[in-house]
């Protein structure tokens, strides 16, 4: 069975879609089973249903405002570079609300809803293995939620959460629990793929391959914060990754990693239309670029890839 697993990496899921994109309608790879962390939640539902103009329109227009209802931090621009603070005002507004968490991001779980219709999760009950990961909270374990287990408001609820990093997204309580970002625990879930009989996996990382770049020096909580998230992020990482290898090999398996060639962004919550439109292009390159379908020579002799 042929599985693709997508890595968590919030705005950066834009560089995914495009490899993803010449994996399914150029290789016309046809995958058994589909599994996600986090923005990877997000995306295998309609790569599942073979909803890729639908996926691309969305991740090339979505913005900060189709995300969140109380955005936790700002932008500033100053002499070519970006710093990104908290945003004291919004953060006082979440704490009067009651809210657990320094901003909220409703605006993304209606997002959700509108873009995946009831119709579309029975059709995905029928398919594939669809499976993402959530962290609950207050259990303190990954789990692998499934849409064949679930009905449609709780398969939106836990897309949702999968896809919140706290503190600066929301905290999602059901059922006496409370959930939070899938890639907290399972930042790739590769081994969720062996374990349902997967033989040969593509697995999308967001992330460079060889992490040679430094964090720049916080000037700020938010920055502290990311630097924070993004080192736990590196260090689950490692360990699915190691995890995977031993397996694949130990089991025979066939596994391809598809690591973003360069650091795409500082602060991947933040959500630029035009930034996320060229990471897709981006991503659609290179994964023609790594993995041509064929080759054809040209009368010059040059070798030409398509």
């Amino acid at each position: 069975m042929k599985a693709l697993v997508i890595s968590g990496g919030g705005s950066k899921g834009a560089f995914a879609g495009g490899v993803a994109e010449y994996l399914i309608k150029v290789k016309q790879k046809k995958y058994d089973i589909f599994v996600g962390s986090s923005v990877g939640s997000i995306l295998i539902s309609h790569l599942a249903l073979n909803k890729i103009e639908l996926l691309k329109y969305i991740f090339t227009h979505v913005s900060n405002k189709d995300i969140y209802n109380i955005m936790p931090f700002r932008i500033i621009h100053k002499k070519g570079q970006s710093t990104t603070k908290i945003n004291h005002l919004n953060t006082i507004k979440a704490f009067l609300k009651g809210s657990s968490t320094f901003g909220e991001s409703k605006n993304l779980r209606q997002l959700i809803q509108r873009f995946y219709t009831p119709s579309d999760f029975e059709q995905l009950k029928k398919s594939s293995k669809i499976f993402f990961t959530v962290s609950n909270i207050t259990q303190q374990k990954v789990e692998y939620f499934y849409a064949n287990q679930s009905n449609y408001d709780d398969f939106c609820d836990m897309m949702w959460a999968s896809a919140n990093l706290v503190p600066f997204m929301s905290l999602l309580t059901k059922n006496g629990n409370q959930y939070a970002d899938g890639g907290f625990g399972a930042h790739i879930p590769v081994m969720q793929a062996i374990s349902q009989g997967a033989t040969e996996i593509d697995v999308i990382i967001l992330d460079k391959e060889i992490k040679d770049d430094k964090i720049k020096i916080s000037k700020n909580p938010f920055e502290t914060l990311m630097g924070i998230f993004k080192f736990m992020a590196n260090q689950s990482s490692l360990k699915d990754i190691l995890l995977g290898k031993l397996q694949g090999i130990q089991s025979k398996i066939d596994i391809k990693l598809w690591f973003a060639p360069e650091k795409l962004t500082e602060n991947a919550l933040n959500f630029n239309t035009k930034q996320m439109t060229g990471w897709w292009q981006q991503g659609f390159e290179y994964a023609r670029k790594e993995n041509p379908v064929c080759h054809c020579f040209l009368p010059n002799g040059k070798v030409h890839s398509f």
